[in-house]
């Protein structure tokens, strides 16, 4: 029992998409493949109701995100949200719009590395939950498409337009979001865009390789180096030396720290506890 987790366990049961976990890996499956696995608005909230609530259950240690079919998600579905939100109100708008820019800070919040799977089209706000994620495995047949301004909208959406110059430039942000153009998977390699670029065979096994190293690696150290990237995006060159001062001092007195240390001194492999 840990006490500083709620007594509830773990919800396994989603009903917008499927969740399984195996051992530390857990896995989101956006499960609408004749559309493409659209979005939706209960989509959105399970989503961020999952990513609130995984921190908490330790025994987790990595988050994969994927798509069933032939594509990982082609956004928000046209009737489905488009043709509700043109009907509703300004307030109902925003709770909208502030709900999926939740899932995307969510992620980013979220200590446990989150990876994507990638095959077919990510477009819309699908390609802003893989820009959001980690890591981004993607298959050669791999599409991103920032449709946003597509469909009359800006193409700042969900954080999209502070989290992509960052990933690749500002000029190349640029275009991808003005213009809206659809870009393989070669060309987001050549971006940044891409973390790992494998054959449409190999996808499935790319992935699992990856969220095993994730998972049997210094938990602690991993969940930290992810709070340092995404927080020290706005800081100060001064401020952001000291918060890794802080937090490099905290991990020099964990039991993983003194395992390396072990280790290697009996010429052996480190048996990390996230400790």
């Amino acid at each position: 029992m840990n006490r500083f987790r709620a007594s509830a366990a773990l919800t396994k049961q989603w009903d917008h998409f499927d969740f399984a976990v195996e051992g530390p890996v857990a896995t989101v499956t956006l499960n609408r493949p004749e559309k493409l696995n659209p979005l939706t608005f209960e989509s959105y909230a399970d989503l961020r109701d999952l990513l609130a609530e995984l921190p908490h259950h330790e025994g987790i240690r990595v988050l994969v995100i994927q798509g069933e079919g032939k594509g990982f998600c082609g956004g928000g579905d046209v009737n489905e949200i488009i043709g509700e939100l043109i009907k509703m109100k300004p307030a109902e708008l925003m709770k909208f719009t502030k709900m999926t820019g939740d899932v995307i800070r969510a992620m980013r919040e979220c200590p446990i590395p989150i990876i994507t799977k990638i095959q077919g089209i990510a477009a819309g706000a699908g390609s802003v939950v893989a820009l959001a994620s980690d890591f981004r495995v993607v298959g050669r047949k791999g599409r991103f498409a920032f449709l946003f301004t597509k469909v009359g909208l800006s193409g700042g959406d969900m954080g999209a337009a502070y989290l992509l110059p960052r990933v690749v430039g500002l000029s190349r942000a640029t275009s991808l979001l003005m213009l809206g153009d659809t870009i393989d998977a070669e060309t987001a390699d050549r971006y940044g865009l891409v973390s790992q670029l494998v054959d449409d065979a190999d996808l499935d096994e790319a992935v699992a390789a990856l969220a095993n190293r994730i998972a049997s690696g210094p938990t602690l150290a991993l969940s930290q180096t992810k709070s340092l990237l995404t927080r020290e995006l706005d800081m100060s060159m001064s401020a952001s030396m000291e918060l890794d001062a802080m937090t490099q001092a905290l991990l020099m007195t964990t039991e993983d720290h003194a395992e390396f240390h072990a280790a290697f001194n009996a010429g052996r492999k480190p048996e990390w506890k996230g400790q």
